[in-house]
């Protein structure tokens, strides 16, 4: 597919409109309702100051047709993205607790099935949540709590940075959506062992911002990180890092149980990606932070505009000042 094609494509992928929708919740909300708090709307928890550290706190809710078609996989999921969230901050699990409504208890035990499996897997407690099984449909919310040491955020990307996306490329589609399942079948000391790497990355200092690659894709999700960190970006897309026989428009829309997009100096990127091959998971600076509010992708040696947040705003965040030289900008 030719780069302007592929551009057009992905423009209209439903992960990105979905973040598109957050602009008009957020706009009920002045600013943030914590003041001290290390992190702010927009980014992937929320970050509540405790003693040297930070609680995190992280929330999901499921697309109805998807929670519908294949429950004990929502349910897994469930977990599994809250704690990717959590570790795109630098934090560790503690604890989870989910909210579900169903028709019947058939769907609700296949949910909760899900949610215990990955609960177990993981190694974080389900302790405890809300059900309904007198609903007209399926229904899923899972929370997670966690902590940090030092944190991660979407709001600490600068121009000259490198571009670092990481991915565990060992698995397979779970049809008929764009989930890139690498973690159903995979064993647990392994998923536990590969989450703790993004904590260990933060507390060392080899990278200052982080985002888990969403629903919204890869470019989506490098949208995310601009915005709220007020800077522009462009990604070559001959360095994507991607499963072998998966088309390319394909692969930069997918959720991928374990992929993540991260900023550091570019002497650090050659360590960072390190990291992650010693665990056999993909890694490759795809790509640097700029100056503006543009995100171009290129490839062949090619280059085409993808969007421009000072025209076209993703989810209605911006950077912030103030924040303590733990999380954010300083």
């Amino acid at each position: 597919m030719e780069l302007q094609a592929l551009i057009d494509t992905l423009r209209g992928h439903p992960g990105i409109a979905h973040k598109r929708d957050i602009d008009g919740v957020l706009a009920a909300l002045a600013g943030r309702h914590l003041p001290e708090a290390g992190a702010w709307l927009g980014d992937d928890c929320a970050a509540l100051p405790r003693g040297d550290g930070h609680l995190l706190f992280a929330i999901e809710g499921f697309i109805n047709a998807f929670v519908a078609h294949d429950p004990w996989f929502a349910g897994w999921c469930g977990v599994m993205v809250n704690l990717s969230d959590i570790a795109a901050m630098g934090g560790r699990p503690l604890a989870v607790v989910d909210a579900l409504w169903s028709d019947g208890h058939q769907q609700a035990q296949a949910l909760m099935r899900g949610l215990s499996d990955a609960a177990a897997a993981f190694g974080v407690p389900l302790v405890g949540g809300h059900s309904n099984t007198r609903c007209d449909r399926a229904q899923l919310a899972v929370a997670v709590l966690g902590e940090a040491t030092r944190l991660l955020t979407s709001f600490a990307a600068r121009p000259g940075d490198a571009l670092v996306m990481a991915a565990d490329l060992r698995g397979a589609y779970r049809e008929p959506f764009d989930n890139w399942d690498a973690a159903t079948a995979a064993d647990p000391a392994r998923l536990r062992g590969d989450l703790a790497l993004l904590p260990e990355i933060a507390e060392v200092g080899l990278a200052h911002a982080a985002k888990d690659i969403s629903q919204a894709g890869l470019p989506g999700t490098v949208l995310m990180l601009m915005e709220c960190s007020g800077v522009g970006a462009r990604i070559d897309l001959d360095a994507v890092p991607r499963p072998a026989g998966v088309a390319l428009a394909r692969w930069l829309r997918s959720f991928p149980s374990f992929g993540y997009v991260l900023a550091c100096r570019p002497a650090q990127a050659e360590a960072l990606c390190a990291r992650f091959h010693a665990r056999g998971i993909a890694a490759a600076a795809i790509g640097t932070v700029t100056d503006g509010s543009r995100l171009m992708l290129g490839q062949g040696g090619a280059e085409g505009l993808f969007r421009d947040l000072a025209v076209e705003p993703l989810m209605g965040v911006g950077p912030q000042r103030g924040v303590s030289s733990q999380g954010g900008r300083p």
